[in-house]
Protein backbone atom coordinates (compact mmCIF):
# COMPACT_ATOMS: atom_id res chain seq x y z
CA UNK A 1 0.00 0.00 0.00
CA UNK A 2 1.53 3.27 -1.13
CA UNK A 3 -0.04 6.20 0.74
CA UNK A 4 1.08 9.74 0.16
CA UNK A 5 2.47 11.37 3.29
CA UNK A 6 0.94 14.66 2.14
CA UNK A 7 -2.58 13.24 2.47
CA UNK A 8 -1.83 11.99 5.97
CA UNK A 9 -0.45 15.39 7.03
CA UNK A 10 -3.47 17.20 5.55
CA UNK A 11 -5.80 14.79 7.34
CA UNK A 12 -4.01 15.38 10.67
CA UNK A 13 -4.18 19.15 10.21
CA UNK A 14 -7.90 18.96 9.41
CA UNK A 15 -8.56 16.86 12.53
CA UNK A 16 -6.55 19.25 14.72
CA UNK A 17 -8.18 22.38 13.30
CA UNK A 18 -11.64 20.81 13.56
CA UNK A 19 -11.22 19.86 17.22
CA UNK A 20 -9.79 23.29 18.03
CA UNK A 21 -12.69 25.06 16.30
CA UNK A 22 -15.29 22.91 18.04
CA UNK A 23 -14.02 23.96 21.47
CA UNK A 24 -15.18 27.56 20.96
CA UNK A 25 -18.40 29.02 22.34
CA UNK A 26 -19.53 30.36 18.97
CA UNK A 27 -21.91 28.07 17.11
CA UNK A 28 -20.51 29.23 13.78
CA UNK A 29 -17.06 28.04 14.78
CA UNK A 30 -18.54 24.77 16.02
CA UNK A 31 -20.12 24.32 12.59
CA UNK A 32 -16.82 25.05 10.84
CA UNK A 33 -15.03 22.63 13.16
CA UNK A 34 -17.59 19.93 12.47
CA UNK A 35 -17.20 20.41 8.73
CA UNK A 36 -13.43 20.14 9.06
CA UNK A 37 -13.79 16.94 11.09
CA UNK A 38 -16.16 15.51 8.49
CA UNK A 39 -13.72 16.23 5.68
CA UNK A 40 -10.86 14.73 7.69
CA UNK A 41 -12.90 11.57 8.30
CA UNK A 42 -13.65 11.30 4.56
CA UNK A 43 -9.97 11.69 3.80
CA UNK A 44 -9.14 9.01 6.38
CA UNK A 45 -11.53 6.58 4.69
CA UNK A 46 -10.10 7.31 1.27
CA UNK A 47 -6.51 6.98 2.48
CA UNK A 48 -7.41 3.65 4.08
CA UNK A 49 -8.92 2.41 0.82
CA UNK A 50 -5.55 1.42 -0.59
CA UNK A 51 -4.39 1.66 -4.13
CA UNK A 52 -6.92 2.77 -6.72
CA UNK A 53 -8.16 0.26 -9.23
CA UNK A 54 -10.90 -0.27 -11.76
CA UNK A 55 -14.56 0.08 -10.85
CA UNK A 56 -15.80 -2.93 -8.88
CA UNK A 57 -18.39 -4.20 -11.37
CA UNK A 58 -18.85 -7.88 -12.11
CA UNK A 59 -17.19 -8.88 -15.33
CA UNK A 60 -15.03 -5.76 -15.80
CA UNK A 61 -11.74 -7.36 -14.78
CA UNK A 62 -9.91 -9.51 -12.30
CA UNK A 63 -10.71 -9.07 -8.59
CA UNK A 64 -7.10 -8.07 -7.87
CA UNK A 65 -7.43 -5.10 -10.25
CA UNK A 66 -10.63 -3.76 -8.64
CA UNK A 67 -10.75 -1.17 -5.89
CA UNK A 68 -12.48 -1.88 -2.59
CA UNK A 69 -16.05 -0.47 -2.68
CA UNK A 70 -16.56 -0.46 1.12
CA UNK A 71 -14.53 2.70 1.90
CA UNK A 72 -16.29 4.48 -0.95
CA UNK A 73 -19.69 3.54 0.44
CA UNK A 74 -18.63 4.61 3.94
CA UNK A 75 -17.39 7.93 2.56
CA UNK A 76 -20.73 8.58 0.86
CA UNK A 77 -22.51 7.74 4.11
CA UNK A 78 -20.22 10.11 6.03
CA UNK A 79 -20.94 12.88 3.53
CA UNK A 80 -24.68 12.45 4.01
CA UNK A 81 -24.39 12.42 7.80
CA UNK A 82 -22.15 15.50 7.76
CA UNK A 83 -24.65 17.30 5.54
CA UNK A 84 -27.58 16.44 7.82
CA UNK A 85 -25.83 17.55 11.00
CA UNK A 86 -24.58 20.71 9.28
CA UNK A 87 -28.15 21.57 8.28
CA UNK A 88 -29.27 21.02 11.89
CA UNK A 89 -26.46 23.23 13.22
CA UNK A 90 -27.34 25.93 10.69
CA UNK A 91 -30.94 25.82 11.93
CA UNK A 92 -29.70 26.16 15.52
CA UNK A 93 -27.46 29.09 14.58
CA UNK A 94 -30.30 30.82 12.75
CA UNK A 95 -32.71 30.37 15.67
CA UNK A 96 -30.09 31.53 18.15
CA UNK A 97 -29.49 34.63 16.03
CA UNK A 98 -33.24 35.33 15.87
CA UNK A 99 -33.66 35.10 19.64
CA UNK A 100 -30.53 36.79 20.91
CA UNK A 101 -28.75 38.47 18.00
CA UNK A 102 -25.70 36.35 18.79
CA UNK A 103 -24.54 32.82 18.15
CA UNK A 104 -22.54 32.35 21.34
CA UNK A 105 -23.61 30.51 24.44
CA UNK A 106 -23.04 32.26 27.76
CA UNK A 107 -23.37 30.85 31.25
CA UNK A 108 -26.97 29.96 32.01
CA UNK A 109 -28.31 31.02 35.42
CA UNK A 110 -29.83 27.61 36.04
CA UNK A 111 -26.52 25.86 35.26
CA UNK A 112 -24.61 28.18 37.59
CA UNK A 113 -27.16 27.62 40.39
CA UNK A 114 -26.99 23.86 39.91
CA UNK A 115 -23.19 23.91 40.00
CA UNK A 116 -23.17 25.97 43.20
CA UNK A 117 -25.76 23.67 44.80
CA UNK A 118 -23.57 20.69 44.00
CA UNK A 119 -20.53 22.37 45.55
CA UNK A 120 -22.51 23.20 48.71
CA UNK A 121 -23.72 19.60 48.95
CA UNK A 122 -20.12 18.36 48.71
CA UNK A 123 -19.06 20.74 51.49
CA UNK A 124 -21.93 19.57 53.70
CA UNK A 125 -20.98 15.92 53.17
CA UNK A 126 -17.38 16.72 54.14
CA UNK A 127 -18.56 18.35 57.37
CA UNK A 128 -20.67 15.32 58.34
CA UNK A 129 -17.59 13.09 58.71
CA UNK A 130 -16.29 13.24 62.27
CA UNK A 131 -12.55 12.98 62.96
CA UNK A 132 -12.79 9.79 65.07
CA UNK A 133 -14.77 8.09 62.28
CA UNK A 134 -12.04 9.01 59.81
CA UNK A 135 -9.36 7.35 61.94
CA UNK A 136 -11.46 4.23 62.48
CA UNK A 137 -11.86 3.61 58.78
CA UNK A 138 -8.13 3.78 58.08
CA UNK A 139 -7.13 1.00 60.55
CA UNK A 140 -8.72 -2.37 60.04
CA UNK A 141 -7.15 -4.12 63.00
CA UNK A 142 -6.80 -2.72 66.46
CA UNK A 143 -3.30 -2.85 67.94
CA UNK A 144 -4.37 -5.41 70.64
CA UNK A 145 -5.86 -7.74 68.01
CA UNK A 146 -2.70 -7.46 65.93
CA UNK A 147 -0.56 -8.37 68.97
CA UNK A 148 -2.73 -11.43 69.74
CA UNK A 149 -2.46 -12.55 66.17
CA UNK A 150 1.30 -12.31 66.05
CA UNK A 151 1.64 -14.19 69.36
CA UNK A 152 -0.65 -16.98 68.18
CA UNK A 153 1.23 -17.53 64.93
CA UNK A 154 4.60 -18.10 66.65
CA UNK A 155 3.49 -21.07 68.78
Amino acid sequence: MNVSIVLIVIMAVLFAAGVYAMLERSLTRVLIGFLLLGNAANLLLLVGMGRPGIAPFYGDGEPQEMSDPLPQALTLTAIVITFAISAFLLALIYRSWQLGQADTFDEDEADVALRERGMRADDEMDQEIEPEDDDATSDFLASEAADDRTKGSGS
